[in-house]
């Protein structure tokens, strides 16, 4: 089943793109989107094309801030039932929560996990598509809307400890700096926000209970899936899981509000198993960790759910047909 995600997903795109000197429409044609249903916010479009329109149009402007500033555009909330529930909920922990819960009628793709350690919280973001699609703009695009609808909902109280993302940095830092006004970390371990507790549970001056149950009571009837959804959504959870030490087959069902038995049943019909799913995950997993030099072998053992690291080099050797180290050193000359 095609990952998909709403054309309002990629609202700012136009404009941007036609500041940059480019051709949108063409540029949406070759990535295999129809520019009418990217202009339109209700259409559904693939979310690994949208991707790869995302990389090409930065690529061809010369312009690593690309969706960055697609994210600039995003002054609040936008339209439609489900954004009228987000914007209306008492925390941002709240939104984080019901963003999760209608993730199918926002972005297929994109998976988010609220990680508390004390009095600080860690918020973080993925984007599942096919291996091989480049997803660095799309993560930009992402990380920065969540910037925005946090500073819209909290105002000055929306205070980021730090902005994480796994790829490398851009040559400049400066538009990054003024969009997120807070440290920067790249080559991260997870994409997303590093912030205080209390961030999250500080009120909503918009807040309306009323407007909400209406809402939900409508989102609701349209959040239906089947179980071809569910091997999707049990692949987000182990991206966002197995680097935490937590992507047992019960944790993992108890993330998505399932029994184990229904999982397990729900996958079955889709041919899959939770088993066959951790193994691509943690493949595509290592590749990203082994790329990163930053991160000594045994750092990526353990981000990959192995406490010994013969282990992780057992299983990376069956894998990839040679040793972490080898593939390493071929892939980082």
């Amino acid at each position: 089943m095609e990952t998909m995600l709403r054309s309002v997903s990629m609202s700012g795109y136009f404009d941007v793109a036609k500041r940059a000197g480019l051709n949108p429409v063409e540029l949406a044609h070759e990535a295999g989107i129809d520019a009418a249903a990217l202009a339109n916010p209700d259409e559904r479009i693939p979310a690994a094309a949208a991707c790869l329109l995302l990389e090409r149009s930065a690529e061809k402007a010369s312009c690593p801030t690309f969706a960055l500033q697609m994210a600039e555009t995003r002054q609040k909330f936008g339209t439609g039932v489900v954004n009228v529930l987000l914007a209306h909920k008492r925390t941002l922990r709240e939104v984080l929560l019901a963003t999760a819960e209608y993730r199918h009628l926002l972005n297929e793709a994109l998976a988010v996990y609220v990680e508390d350690a004390g009095e600080t919280v860690t918020i973080r973001e993925e984007l599942v598509v096919d291996p091989g699609i480049p997803t660095n703009q799309a993560i930009e695009l992402a990380v920065g809307v969540l910037a925005r609808h946090s500073g819209a909902l909290l105002g000055d109280h929306w205070k980021p400890r730090a902005a994480h993302f796994v790829h490398r940095a851009p040559p400049s830092l400066t538009f990054h700096r003024h969009f997120f006004g807070c440290p920067l970390e790249f080559g991260s371990d997870f994409n997303g926000f590093v912030c205080a507790a209390g961030d999250l549970d500080y009120p909503n001056p918009a807040a309306d209970p009323e407007l909400v149950r209406y809402a939900e009571s409508l989102a609701d009837s349209l959040n239906l899936t089947g179980v071809d959804s569910t091997a999707l959504e049990v692949r987000k959870a182990i991206y966002l899981l197995l680097p935490l030490e937590q992507a047992s087959v019960e944790m993992v069902a108890a993330h998505l509000r399932l029994s184990v038995r229904t999982m397990q049943r729900q996958l079955g019909l889709a041919h899959t198993s939770f088993t066959r799913l951790v193994e691509e995950v943690r493949g595509e997993l290592a590749v990203r960790y082994m790329s990163n030099p930053r991160y000594p072998i045994g750092r990526v053992s353990t981000l990959l759910g192995y406490s010994q690291q013969g282990s992780f080099t057992t299983w990376f050797s069956a894998r990839f047909g040679m040793t972490p180290r080898d593939w390493r050193n071929s892939h980082l000359k």
